[in-house]
Protein backbone atom coordinates (compact mmCIF):
# COMPACT_ATOMS: atom_id res chain seq x y z
CA UNK A 1 0.00 0.00 0.00
CA UNK A 2 1.15 3.27 -0.49
CA UNK A 3 -0.20 6.81 -0.19
CA UNK A 4 -0.31 8.18 -3.73
CA UNK A 5 -0.96 4.82 -5.84
CA UNK A 6 -4.68 5.94 -6.41
CA UNK A 7 -4.55 9.43 -7.46
CA UNK A 8 -6.11 10.85 -10.48
CA UNK A 9 -4.20 12.55 -12.74
CA UNK A 10 -4.69 16.20 -12.09
CA UNK A 11 -3.52 15.09 -8.22
CA UNK A 12 -0.88 13.56 -9.03
CA UNK A 13 0.52 16.18 -10.95
CA UNK A 14 0.05 18.90 -8.50
CA UNK A 15 1.48 16.57 -5.50
CA UNK A 16 3.90 14.21 -6.92
CA UNK A 17 5.18 16.52 -9.97
CA UNK A 18 4.80 20.58 -8.56
CA UNK A 19 6.80 22.70 -10.76
CA UNK A 20 9.08 23.93 -8.75
CA UNK A 21 9.94 20.63 -6.80
CA UNK A 22 10.06 19.23 -10.49
CA UNK A 23 12.21 22.12 -11.85
CA UNK A 24 15.07 21.77 -9.14
CA UNK A 25 15.41 17.77 -9.05
CA UNK A 26 14.57 16.85 -12.44
CA UNK A 27 14.72 19.55 -14.98
CA UNK A 28 17.89 20.73 -13.89
CA UNK A 29 19.42 17.67 -13.72
CA UNK A 30 18.71 17.08 -17.79
CA UNK A 31 19.65 20.49 -18.65
CA UNK A 32 22.94 20.42 -16.60
CA UNK A 33 24.48 17.94 -19.06
CA UNK A 34 22.90 17.87 -22.54
CA UNK A 35 21.73 20.69 -24.89
CA UNK A 36 18.22 19.05 -26.82
CA UNK A 37 18.16 22.18 -28.87
CA UNK A 38 16.74 21.03 -32.14
CA UNK A 39 16.95 17.49 -30.63
CA UNK A 40 14.54 14.33 -31.12
CA UNK A 41 13.45 13.27 -27.86
CA UNK A 42 11.36 10.57 -26.65
CA UNK A 43 9.92 10.67 -23.23
CA UNK A 44 9.50 7.35 -21.87
CA UNK A 45 6.51 6.68 -19.06
CA UNK A 46 5.97 10.53 -19.40
CA UNK A 47 2.90 10.38 -17.13
CA UNK A 48 1.50 13.90 -16.89
CA UNK A 49 3.35 15.83 -18.85
CA UNK A 50 5.50 17.36 -16.02
CA UNK A 51 8.93 17.41 -18.10
CA UNK A 52 8.11 18.13 -21.53
CA UNK A 53 8.73 22.28 -21.42
CA UNK A 54 12.40 21.36 -21.06
CA UNK A 55 12.13 20.20 -24.98
CA UNK A 56 11.19 21.68 -28.29
CA UNK A 57 7.90 20.88 -28.79
CA UNK A 58 8.19 20.09 -32.48
CA UNK A 59 10.59 17.40 -31.11
CA UNK A 60 8.92 15.98 -28.18
CA UNK A 61 7.05 12.63 -27.99
CA UNK A 62 5.85 11.57 -24.71
CA UNK A 63 4.38 7.68 -24.30
CA UNK A 64 3.04 6.49 -20.92
CA UNK A 65 0.84 3.10 -20.83
CA UNK A 66 -1.43 5.46 -18.57
CA UNK A 67 -4.30 6.63 -20.75
CA UNK A 68 -6.17 9.46 -18.70
CA UNK A 69 -2.24 10.56 -17.72
CA UNK A 70 -1.90 11.11 -21.47
CA UNK A 71 -5.04 12.93 -21.70
CA UNK A 72 -4.80 14.83 -18.89
CA UNK A 73 -0.92 15.92 -20.38
CA UNK A 74 -2.46 16.68 -24.26
CA UNK A 75 -4.97 18.77 -22.26
CA UNK A 76 -2.55 20.54 -19.96
CA UNK A 77 -0.01 20.97 -22.78
CA UNK A 78 -1.74 20.93 -26.26
CA UNK A 79 0.85 21.83 -28.50
CA UNK A 80 3.01 19.32 -27.51
CA UNK A 81 2.53 15.30 -29.01
CA UNK A 82 1.64 12.56 -26.22
CA UNK A 83 0.40 9.02 -27.27
CA UNK A 84 -0.84 5.78 -24.87
CA UNK A 85 2.03 3.19 -24.91
CA UNK A 86 0.00 0.20 -26.43
CA UNK A 87 2.51 -2.55 -26.59
CA UNK A 88 5.97 -3.30 -26.82
CA UNK A 89 6.15 -1.14 -30.09
CA UNK A 90 7.17 2.81 -30.10
CA UNK A 91 5.27 5.15 -31.70
CA UNK A 92 8.78 6.26 -33.64
CA UNK A 93 10.50 5.57 -36.46
CA UNK A 94 13.62 3.41 -36.35
CA UNK A 95 17.29 5.86 -35.89
CA UNK A 96 14.83 8.52 -35.24
CA UNK A 97 15.43 9.26 -31.67
CA UNK A 98 18.73 11.40 -30.18
CA UNK A 99 18.04 11.44 -26.44
CA UNK A 100 15.14 8.82 -24.67
CA UNK A 101 14.05 10.18 -21.45
CA UNK A 102 13.43 7.89 -18.46
CA UNK A 103 12.13 9.42 -15.30
CA UNK A 104 10.87 7.43 -12.22
CA UNK A 105 9.58 4.66 -14.72
CA UNK A 106 12.21 1.66 -14.81
CA UNK A 107 10.64 0.95 -10.94
CA UNK A 108 7.42 0.25 -11.73
CA UNK A 109 8.44 -2.37 -13.91
CA UNK A 110 9.31 -5.90 -13.50
CA UNK A 111 13.00 -7.20 -15.45
CA UNK A 112 11.02 -9.43 -18.20
CA UNK A 113 9.77 -6.17 -19.63
CA UNK A 114 12.51 -3.69 -19.23
CA UNK A 115 14.59 -5.96 -21.10
CA UNK A 116 11.89 -6.04 -24.31
CA UNK A 117 11.66 -2.25 -24.04
CA UNK A 118 15.60 -2.07 -23.89
CA UNK A 119 15.63 -4.28 -27.18
CA UNK A 120 13.19 -0.96 -28.78
CA UNK A 121 15.39 1.86 -27.88
CA UNK A 122 17.80 0.08 -29.63
CA UNK A 123 15.31 0.38 -32.67
CA UNK A 124 14.45 4.13 -31.97
CA UNK A 125 17.60 5.43 -31.12
CA UNK A 126 19.88 7.52 -33.51
CA UNK A 127 23.20 5.60 -33.75
CA UNK A 128 24.54 8.49 -31.37
CA UNK A 129 21.41 8.66 -29.46
CA UNK A 130 21.37 8.73 -25.47
CA UNK A 131 19.30 7.20 -23.15
CA UNK A 132 18.66 9.33 -19.84
CA UNK A 133 17.86 7.47 -16.72
CA UNK A 134 16.64 9.11 -13.13
CA UNK A 135 14.95 6.59 -10.60
CA UNK A 136 15.06 6.08 -7.29
CA UNK A 137 17.65 3.29 -6.15
CA UNK A 138 18.05 1.81 -2.29
CA UNK A 139 21.07 2.72 -0.74
CA UNK A 140 22.59 -0.10 1.69
CA UNK A 141 23.88 3.17 4.21
CA UNK A 142 20.36 4.19 4.35
CA UNK A 143 17.91 1.79 5.20
CA UNK A 144 15.37 4.49 6.80
CA UNK A 145 14.96 6.18 3.77
CA UNK A 146 14.62 2.88 2.03
CA UNK A 147 11.56 1.60 4.17
CA UNK A 148 10.34 5.38 3.45
CA UNK A 149 10.34 5.00 -0.05
CA UNK A 150 8.87 1.65 -0.26
CA UNK A 151 5.83 3.34 1.67
CA UNK A 152 5.36 6.43 -0.16
CA UNK A 153 6.00 4.92 -3.80
CA UNK A 154 3.66 3.24 -6.12
CA UNK A 155 6.68 1.14 -7.59
CA UNK A 156 7.25 -2.49 -6.77
CA UNK A 157 11.08 -2.39 -8.48
CA UNK A 158 13.13 -0.17 -6.34
CA UNK A 159 16.35 -1.99 -7.07
CA UNK A 160 19.87 -0.74 -5.96
CA UNK A 161 21.83 1.53 -8.39
CA UNK A 162 23.92 -1.05 -10.17
CA UNK A 163 20.65 -2.94 -10.42
CA UNK A 164 19.48 -0.50 -13.06
CA UNK A 165 22.86 0.11 -14.77
CA UNK A 166 23.52 -4.04 -15.35
CA UNK A 167 19.99 -4.20 -17.13
CA UNK A 168 21.93 -1.87 -19.73
CA UNK A 169 25.29 -3.26 -19.73
CA UNK A 170 23.97 -7.03 -20.06
CA UNK A 171 21.96 -5.39 -23.13
CA UNK A 172 24.80 -4.09 -24.55
CA UNK A 173 24.72 -0.13 -23.56
CA UNK A 174 27.51 1.42 -22.24
CA UNK A 175 26.59 3.78 -19.22
CA UNK A 176 27.98 6.58 -17.34
CA UNK A 177 26.52 7.93 -13.62
CA UNK A 178 26.04 11.22 -13.78
CA UNK A 179 25.34 12.12 -10.38
CA UNK A 180 24.21 10.42 -7.26
CA UNK A 181 21.66 12.87 -5.08
CA UNK A 182 18.89 12.57 -2.38
CA UNK A 183 15.22 14.42 -3.34
CA UNK A 184 13.38 15.47 -0.80
CA UNK A 185 15.24 14.58 2.07
CA UNK A 186 14.04 10.58 1.56
CA UNK A 187 14.62 10.00 -2.37
CA UNK A 188 17.96 8.77 -3.29
CA UNK A 189 18.25 9.30 -6.53
CA UNK A 190 20.14 7.98 -9.32
CA UNK A 191 20.79 9.95 -12.68
CA UNK A 192 22.72 8.28 -15.79
CA UNK A 193 23.15 7.70 -19.51
CA UNK A 194 22.91 4.82 -21.75
CA UNK A 195 24.45 4.86 -25.04
CA UNK A 196 24.30 1.74 -27.76
CA UNK A 197 27.66 0.08 -27.72
CA UNK A 198 29.44 -1.52 -30.33
CA UNK A 199 27.65 -4.83 -30.64
CA UNK A 200 24.72 -6.49 -28.54
CA UNK A 201 26.53 -8.69 -25.91
CA UNK A 202 23.95 -12.02 -26.44
CA UNK A 203 25.63 -13.99 -24.33
CA UNK A 204 26.03 -12.00 -21.04
CA UNK A 205 22.26 -11.28 -21.78
CA UNK A 206 20.80 -14.53 -21.98
CA UNK A 207 23.03 -15.50 -18.78
CA UNK A 208 21.49 -12.65 -16.89
CA UNK A 209 17.98 -13.49 -18.16
CA UNK A 210 18.50 -16.92 -16.79
CA UNK A 211 19.52 -15.49 -12.82
CA UNK A 212 16.97 -14.21 -10.27
CA UNK A 213 14.38 -12.91 -12.31
CA UNK A 214 12.07 -10.43 -10.74
CA UNK A 215 8.35 -10.81 -11.52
Amino acid sequence: MTIFAELSPRLYHWIVRPSGFTRKHIHSNLQEHFIYTGKTVLDFGAGTGANCSVFDCEYYVGVDLDRERVQFARQKYPEYTFYPLKSYRLPVDSQSVDYIIIIAVLHHIAHGDILRYLDEFKRVLKKDGTILVLEPYLNQHKPLANRLMSWLDKGKYIRDDQGYINFFRTAGYECRVLKHFTKGLIYNELFFSARKGSGTEEKEREAYEGIGKVE
